[in-house]
């Protein structure tokens, strides 16, 4: 992670030309007021709690190698509440496990959630657990549905996606129609999920096609398009070094599943006031990593600092703020210890 003075946002506002500018405006009028306003994230979409749902598997499915699909139901058989593209649940698994997974069906159907799950060997076990253990008729606990993978009102979009990064672009390229492109990527058909659900995608597995060249995929794109990328963290960020120099007039937006590495942390000992207790963080863990040994139940979500679910008081200490979500006004006062860290050699917190 590159430090806040220099990290560029997932989402980068657009420095439209006034002509592709009124094009926009144009087409903000039409899809946020109009018929197709359901579909468009608001402006701010993030939900720091989220609905407390109650839900049941009610269908399990094989949708491609090493990739089961979920479609979960109320457990009281009412409606669900209500979505819009790029937004994702937060699951809490029996093992107690908490893990975000997007929403891939269609926004409109409010009976039934639909996520898809990548089975991941060597991983943290929570791909394990939806595999292994999860049956249909099985309750789940839910919190959500949250977005900060905001779809947006533009006159055109590239979506690129990269294996299960397809999940929340899915919805996002139903609800673009004829003004979206869609390039997927992946090791193999055989591991792509969804292929036969895209006959308009351009479909470009590696062992056909070699690794994708993102930037040479980039500069594909019209003039103002919107640019949707979600797969594995360098395909990221080469889009976030090309993006603009490529389409000067257009707009990134990106999204990732996992928490991002700490590549430039330093050690810091770590105060929990309640307990009385002083940790050592290390420089390549975060700060929710240390405190999660010794307050194992400490709340938290996302993990990337935008959903503001474990924002916690600072007693004493600076704070080296690496988040999205925490306004300027509790920015001396409040962190996000999931990506935000001690400026210092120091942090007291009120745990």
């Amino acid at each position: 992670m590159v430090s806040p003075s220099t990290r560029a946002p997932d989402f980068v506002a657009p420095r439209p030309l006034r002509v592709l500018g009124a094009v926009v405006d144009a087409y903000r009028s039409i899809f946020v007021s109009g018929p197709a306003a359901p579909l468009l994230s608001r402006p701010n979409p993030v939900r720091r709690g989220g609905f407390e749902l109650r839900l049941v598997v009610d269908d399990i499915r094989e949708e491609a190698g090493g990739v089961r699909g979920f479609d979960l139901r109320a457990a009281d058989g009412g409606l669900l509440p209500a979505w819009r593209p790029g937004a994702h649940l937060d699951l809490f698994l029996p093992s107690g496990r908490q893990r975000q997974y997007s929403l891939c069906g269609n926004p409109r159907e409010r009976f039934r959630y639909r996520i898809a799950v990548r089975r991941i060997d060597n991983g943290e076990g929570g791909s394990l657990e939806m595999h292994r253990d999860i049956r249909p008729g099985d309750p789940l606990r839910a919190r959500g549905p949250r977005n900060a993978f905001t779809f947006v009102a533009a006159p055109a979009y590239l979506f690129i996606a990269g294996g299960i990064g397809i999940t929340p672009i899915l919805p996002m390229v139903r609800a673009a129609g004829a003004r979206g492109r869609l390039i997927y990527t992946g090791r193999s058909r055989a591991t792509m999920p969804f292929v036969a659900d895209l006959p308009a995608a351009e479909i470009r597995p590696d062992d056909e096609y070699g690794p994708p060249d993102i930037p040479e995929l980039i500069a594909t794109a019209p003039p103002g398009a919107a640019v949707y990328v979600c797969g594995p963290p360098p395909m990221l960020a080469a889009a976030r070094r090309s993006m603009f120099e490529l389409n000067p007039t257009g707009s990134l937006h990106t999204e990732q599943f996992s928490a991002p590495a700490v590549l430039d942390g330093t050690e810091f000992d770590l105060t929990l006031a309640r307990t009385g207790r002083t940790i050592r963080v290390g420089a390549r863990e975060t700060t929710l990593t240390a405190i999660g040994r010794v307050v194992p139940d400490a709340a938290y979500s996302c993990r990337q600092g935008f959903c503001g679910t474990c924002r916690t008081a600072v007693l004493a200490g600076e704070v080296d703020h690496r988040d999205r979500a925490l306004p300027d006004s509790e920015r001396t006062t409040h962190m996000l210890p999931c990506v935000s860290r001690a400026a210092g050699d120091a942090l007291v917190l009120d745990l």
